[in-house]
């Protein structure tokens, strides 16, 4: 539990910069005393508008970095500064760092209280007053809330947030259409993500953008706050240094401080890539793997970070090895000021590390492929699993490897012809983290259903989304059996503006033989291409092992998409994928194996049928369309509606610490339009007090999981008080008066 502190702020004592000031000389612009950037940031700084929404928000005791660049007059600097919250002077250490970005007029400084914290719940306002060495004095002012949250014992003691990279609406539809196909308009069976019984909406805008790229877009759920696209676990700042931004505590650190609980993260990508990267690291550098990956071990402790399996060996390998991807230009340093305020090592840069050796002597099990993971001890307590260079092969690849055998498969060709599925990686990981009795927050990511859309390699992302969907069962079956768990299924936005566009109107034989015609679109458009009635039901067949035999089916679904690049379509499942620039394999290299094209102009070209782009990009990109989330669990009825992608760790972290003001916020959802009223809980029972809003007869009705119902009491007189004698022992009883 969060410990009780009766004073506001952290301690320390403020310092002057004066005696170290200097002047860049090679910044060459001027400005007049200014304040240009005030982090956390805010509209109240950067318009003068102190109404929601709120930009930044922190739980009490959520540690952050508070920050500002000030530019002097010319020929001046700046000698000293403060911060202030609501009007008190913050007495923690400043520092000061050269704002040296491009653009940043000479003599401007980056101005910094580390590691700060508030537990008091309300706006507050944000001040900094800097000096400047004629003595002239600058003032600029923003707020941030501290979100209330009052912790209880009924939190989630577990806590699984699952990602589909890059998975819209479409996406999860097409799966479903794939995996079990529609019969008469109504869907044969649903996926196991259908089955979570709660839903909602999330809208995905960065900080700098209304289209997110992925690193902000789990950067707000691990934070609660956003981040430049590009940057996660931070906020952006005015120098070139890849490890001083401003941090933000993540959900791990923030619960393995509070509780002791450990973190799990898995993923089917390279683990350097941006949505493990922001449950793990602190970067304004997505791409610097060498450094991301030092983090994860470097401040495990700070973390709790027990499980860590995907792809990215290449950065746990000394640059002497072969595969390593470990360069200087991919590595940075925290800080001493960082490190020092955070509790967590400096690091150095160094492509010579041997970062695999080091989680071994660490005691974590190591489980290269998938049959060491299948050996790996119920009993381990730390488990690192590196299946490949980088990305992991998507999970068509891997099946077909498994299916056919013979060393001449994609996996093969990488290198890796034993990768694990999702879906036993998942297994394994929950199985790890269940050793902690303090419980664990896991990120389970479906990487590859993002870099597949972008490829816009319909067939492989659809089986991606299927082998992510198997994942979640796994997951569903493991809330089942252990109720105090919380699971959400979301995305960190949409890739490609895919959608469903209909079917095939011709069989698989006349579709090859007509792209054999190299006729383009009178071919493979105008007499190929099924809308409305004539798409009708498509029909895959599902393997023993739970995916398509083939996707080259008669009368096969089509995807088009809104955000493509230039590419050429035939409607046939592509043998090779294209060599995406971060899959590399042993020898020999890729692009001089026949089949991998390197780019969608380089695949289907036989047909001639030519898609024109949206977008002048070499592949598809992000779109800001919502995306779905789905819930089940402790609490897990508290998503719902339309939420910011923020609001989501806030609402994670009330279930996770089972905030008080859940009950009778549930209560209330649920009771319309009774209003049940907790007066107290003794070793009696709980005694409620129950209001009606209009006249007639009422039940009260009592849930754990909001999904089965038990009536206590049916009475038509209201107001009126009742005592749960089962409450003592079913604390997480929650209430309802439904009118009859």
């Amino acid at each position: 539990m969060i410990k009780n502190k009766t004073q506001l702020v952290r301690r320390a004592l403020f310092t002057s910069w004066m005696a170290g000031a200097v002047l860049v000389g090679a910044q060459l612009s001027q400005a007049a005393l200014s304040v240009t950037r005030l982090t956390p940031p805010s509209t109240l700084f950067s318009s003068g508008n102190p109404n929601p929404p709120i930009i930044s928000r922190f739980l009490p005791g959520q540690r952050f970095d508070i920050q500002a660049t000030v530019s002097p007059d010319a020929g001046q600097m700046i000698g000293g500064a403060q911060f202030s919250v609501d009007g008190t002077v913050i007495p923690d250490t400043v520092t000061f760092a050269t704002a040296n970005a491009a653009g940043q007029p000479a003599g401007s400084v980056v101005i910094s209280v580390r590691a700060y914290a508030n537990i008091i719940a309300a706006v507050h306002t944000l001040s900094i007053t800097a000096t400047q060495s004629d003595n002239q004095v600058i003032t600029a002012t923003g707020n941030f809330e501290v979100v209330p949250i009052t912790p209880t014992t009924w939190g989630a003691k577990n806590v699984i947030i699952m990602i589909g990279d890059g998975m819209g609406i479409a996406h999860r539809t097409a799966a479903r259409i794939m995996k079990n196909g529609v019969a008469l308009g109504k869907a044969k069976a649903p996926l196991s993500m259908d089955l979570l019984p709660f839903t909602g909406t999330v809208t995905t805008h960065s900080l700098n953008s209304i289209v997110t790229d992925s690193s902000p877009g789990a950067s707000c759920y691990a934070t609660g706050n956003k981040a430049n696209n590009n940057q996660h676990g931070v906020f952006p700042d005015d120098t070139t240094e890849n490890g001083d931004n401003p941090r933000v505590e993540s959900i791990g650190e923030y619960l393995h401080r509070a509780q002791g609980r450990s973190l799990g993260i898995v993923t089917t990508t390279d683990l350097f890539d941006s949505t493990p990267g922001a449950f793990g690291s602190h970067t304004q550098a997505r791409t610097a793997g060498a450094g991301i990956c030092d983090e994860f071990f470097d401040e495990r402790n700070a973390t709790g970070l027990t499980v860590l399996m995907g792809g990215g060996r290449k950065w746990f390998l000394p640059n002497t090895t072969s595969g390593s991807g470990r360069t200087a230009a991919t590595d940075y340093v925290i800080p001493a000021s960082v490190a020092t305020a955070w509790g967590i090592p400096a690091g150095v840069v160094d492509p010579g590390r041997d970062l695999l050796g080091e989680f071994v002597a660490d005691g974590f099990t190591y489980a290269p492929h998938s049959t060491a993971l299948n050996d790996v001890s119920p009993t381990t307590t730390k488990l690192l699993g590196l299946f490949n260079f980088s990305n992991m092969n998507v999970a068509k690849d891997k099946i077909d490897g498994r299916r056919n055998g013979g060393g001449t498969n994609v996996v093969d060709d990488f290198g890796f012809p034993d990768q694990p599925m999702l879906d036993e990686m998942t297994d394994k990981a929950l199985a790890v983290l269940s050793q902690n009795p303090n419980g664990f927050v896991a990120m389970i990511e479906g990487g590859s259903i993002d870099k597949q859309a972008h490829l816009m390699d319909s067939d492989r992302w659809m089986i991606d989304a299927i082998e992510f969907d198997r994942a979640i069962e796994r997951c569903r079956q493991f809330a089942l059996a252990h109720p105090d768990t919380l699971v959400i299924v979301t995305a960190d936005h949409e890739c490609g503006g895919a959608n469903i566009i209909g079917a095939s109107r011709v069989t698989h034989t006349n579709l090859v033989a007509r792209a054999a015609t190299g006729q383009g679109t009178n071919q493979l458009r105008n007499l190929v291409v099924g809308t409305l009635d004539l798409a009708g039901f498509p029909k895959y067949t599902i393997g023993a092992d739970g995916y398509p035999e083939t996707t080259d089916i008669d009368f096969r679904m089509l995807i088009g998409y809104a955000c493509n690049a230039d590419r050429y379509e035939d409607w046939i499942t592509n043998p090779k994928p294209l060599q995406n620039a971060s899959h590399g394999i042993l020898t020999p290299p890729l692009n001089m194996i026949p089949g991998y094209p390197q780019n969608p102009l380089e695949r289907d070209t036989v047909g001639n049928y030519f898609v024109t782009g949206q977008i002048q990009d070499a592949i598809a990109t992000h779109t800001a369309s919502d995306i779905v989330l789905s819930a089940m669990g402790r609490n897990a009825a508290v998503f719902g509606g339309v939420m910011d992608n923020t609001d989501v760790f806030f609402k994670v972290m009330q279930v996770a610490l089972g905030d008080a003001a859940l009950r009778q916020e549930l209560m209330e959802r649920f009771g319309n339009p009774g209003i049940v009223a907790i007066n107290g809980v003794t070793a009696s029972g709980a005694s409620l007090g129950l209001q009606g809003s209009s006249g007639g007869e009422y039940s009260l009705q009592a849930t754990t999981d909001f999904q089965t119902w038990t009536n206590l009491l049916t009475t038509p007189n209201l107001p009126a008080t009742f005592l749960d004698t089962d409450a003592p022992g079913s604390f997480y009883r929650f209430y309802r008066l439904r009118w009859h």
